[in-house]
């Protein structure tokens, strides 16, 4: 598969970035809050203006539709977003080992998205991203509304699809013992810089 490069990436108040993660790689990205770590997500994803580079592989993020980008290069947020009533409206397929690997039945997909907890939609959003069969995944401290043991499932299915796929990660996370489990490599956002810390 492709690497992720990005080149003189300035958004909002912060940049520019210039920094590339290898196929195959988890780089973790950490740092104190308010320097612009999901910025620099957002916008690698198109989800907000930038200026700067944002590359697949040879694929510029300028040569294809919004859509089709955020299809190949998937961000899943601290936070999931929702659109429907029901949790089985977000879901065109249901991968039986998939939501049994997170502790979920097919009863799952009448469930209202309104009872679930924080928790199970992060889990459920990550099912539903998965799913898209990204070639690249940007995933912002996405298991920091969950319990020990759904985590350690979540870092166990994303690392499996990294391998599997042979694709690029950029992980933000805040978590000492995380960060050691699931980085290739680890680097701190701070005062507007990117700084290579060792593993």
């Amino acid at each position: 598969m492709s690497g992720l490069k990005i080149s003189q990436l300035c958004v909002q108040h912060i940049g520019p970035f210039d920094f590339s993660i290898s196929a195959g790689q988890c780089l973790v990205m950490s740092g104190p809050s308010g320097t612009g770590k999901s910025l620099l997500l957002r916008a690698i994803a198109d989800l907000i203006p930038h200026q700067g580079h944002v590359c697949l592989g040879e694929q510029a993020c300028t040569q294809v539709s919004p859509e089709a980008w955020r299809h190949d290069v998937s961000l899943l947020p601290a936070e999931s977003q929702w659109w429907y009533d029901t949790i089985g409206e977000h879901f065109d397929d249901f991968d039986s080992e998939l939501f049994a690997t997170l502790g979920f039945d097919k009863s799952v997909l009448t469930w209202e998205v309104s009872r679930c907890s924080t928790g199970e939609r992060q889990r459920l959003a990550m099912i539903r991203m998965l799913q898209q069969q990204p070639r690249a995944l940007l995933l912002d401290e996405p298991t920091a509304s969950v319990d020990a043991a759904n985590t350690e499932r979540m870092e166990n299915i994303i690392s499996c699809y990294q391998q599997r796929h042979d694709i690029p990660v950029l992980w933000v996370s805040h978590q000492h013992d995380q960060i050691h489990r699931i980085a290739s490599r680890h680097v701190i956002l701070k005062d507007n810089r990117l700084v290579e810390e060792p593993l």
